[in-house]
């Protein structure tokens, strides 16, 4: 699976490619600011890119923009985004865009191996991977969720991660019926169709939850 990296701090940039390259993925570009990123990914095609939200020139946005500027021109191109703090508005700008295969996570979550490969993973094969904390944040800000129940509340936070149902029944000890019967019951109080479609319904209910 190829992969570019863009991440302006040399240790962290050397690491994920070591790291990446440790688990069988094949990263055929790395750099390190802004105005190189969109004609490195245009050229490479990748099959996902791990991309810093804040690079050089100016450290504001330029990851994110060349990463939106890319789904642009290749829709459902999978990114996956990295940010040293939670930046709600960037999250929802990259992930209220139409197609799948995106991702946001913490960059404290990059020594959590096994969790951040596998969400490498999953965005590149269209999926969604949300940092728990941004997700976190987004539930404390909504009001209209107080029409959940606990239960509920919980499912919508790790379903908002990018989880298959077998996965939330798993992480909350619950069966695969009852997560199937919470989601039916959040997607109708949250005014939202339900989908047999898990990418769909978390950028759905993410858009709805950081409107």
């Amino acid at each position: 699976m190829r992969v570019v990296i863009a991440e302006d701090h040399a240790l962290l940039r050397d690491g994920l490619t070591r790291l990446l390259q440790a688990f069988d993925f094949d990263v055929v570009a790395a750099v390190d600011n802004g105005p190189a990123l969109f004609p490195t990914l245009i050229t490479h095609k990748p099959h996902v890119a791990i991309i810093d939200v804040r690079l050089p020139p100016t450290f504001t946005d330029e990851g994110l923009q060349a990463a939106i500027a890319a789904r642009a021109r290749m829709p459902g191109f999978p990114v996956l985004m990295l940010s040293q703090h939670v930046e709600p508005m960037y999250a929802r700008e990259l992930l209220t865009a139409p197609n799948g295969g995106v991702g946001y996570l913490l960059k404290d979550r990059v020594s959590d191996v096994e969790e951040f490969v596998d969400a490498v993973r999953r965005v590149a094969a269209g999926g969604t991977a949300m940092d728990p904390e941004v997700i976190s944040q987004l539930l404390v800000r909504r009001e209209p969720l107080a029409v959940l129940t606990t239960r509920e509340r919980e499912v919508l936070g790790v379903m908002a991660e990018g989880r298959s149902n077998a996965a939330i029944a798993a992480k909350l000890r619950i069966t695969e019926k009852a997560v199937s019967k919470h989601i039916n019951n959040i997607l109708t109080k949250l005014d939202m169709p339900p989908s047999d479609d898990d990418n769909r319904r978390v950028l759905a209910v993410l858009a709805y939850l950081n409107a």
